[in-house]
């Protein structure tokens, strides 16, 4: 991609935030070849927590805003891991995403759409990915989503 994405972030008026720092002891990202693996990113805005559990404090279209965020900060890894050229994105291979949720809530899949729909929004076909959802009986800090990624790069 050449710096089309840097061009569609500023149309769609989105601003990536900087890239989160791990919270313990991990790295943000590792490379293998053209492989980017993102570690887990949870749902933050404003320099806060977005918590809740989904089937209990939050809706799912909250619980998909709280993905969008997620998908933000993994494409602000990206840009990290590749030295702030984001034209070196090829594709977006997978997600896993995770959903702090009550035991009886099953719209997991509708919940990491809010990531899945924000990456296909910037990236068009790049953004189209394999991907897991799947529930959480708790996540750190009571987030209410954490997604990790695999990142095609070059």
């Amino acid at each position: 991609m050449k710096n089309t994405v840097e061009t569609r972030l500023a149309e769609l008026g989105i601003t990536l935030p900087d890239a989160p720092a791990p919270a313990a002891n991990y790295v943000p990202y590792v490379r293998s070849g053209d492989l980017l693996f993102v570690s887990g990113q949870v749902s933050m805005k404003d320099g806060g927590f977005v918590t809740g559990r989904l089937g209990a404090e939050l809706s799912v279209e909250q619980g998909a805003a709280a993905a969008r965020l997620c998908a933000l900060s993994l494409l602000a890894q990206v840009r990290a891991a590749c030295e702030g050229d984001l034209s070196r994105l090829k594709r977006v291979v997978k997600l896993t995403g995770f959903v702090n949720s009550t035991p009886d809530f099953t719209d997991q899949p509708k919940v990491i759409n809010g990531a899945s729909d924000t990456l296909v929004e910037i990236l068009g076909e790049a953004g189209r990915h394999s991907r897991s959802a799947v529930s959480a009986g708790a996540l750190p800090f009571n987030v209410a989503v954490e997604i990790e990624g695999i990142f095609e790069v070059f």
